[in-house]
């Protein structure tokens, strides 16, 4: 799987514990606000999605953000 779009992350370089809250709380915005100017947000997001990374802030979403997601894209259109 090609992940070259981690080298080009907000985090990259950042403390990975910032990105593995113990609870979806506070701990887990500081994590989201990195994510939020992320050039690769979007990419990160998806692989989580793809891979069904179930801890950690992904693409600026928790493991409860990306479960709600997952359900939504499972509705049909």
């Amino acid at each position: 799987m090609h992940l070259s779009w981690r080298t080009q992350a907000a985090c990259d370089g950042v403390d990975a514990t910032l990105f593995f809250p113990e609870s979806d709380d506070d701990p887990a915005m500081h994590a989201k606000m990195v994510c939020a100017g992320c050039p690769v947000r979007v990419a990160c997001l998806e692989h989580a999605l793809r891979n069904g990374e179930k801890a950690g802030v992904w693409g600026g979403t928790t493991e409860r953000d990306r479960r709600r997601i997952v359900r939504q894209r499972r509705l049909p259109a």
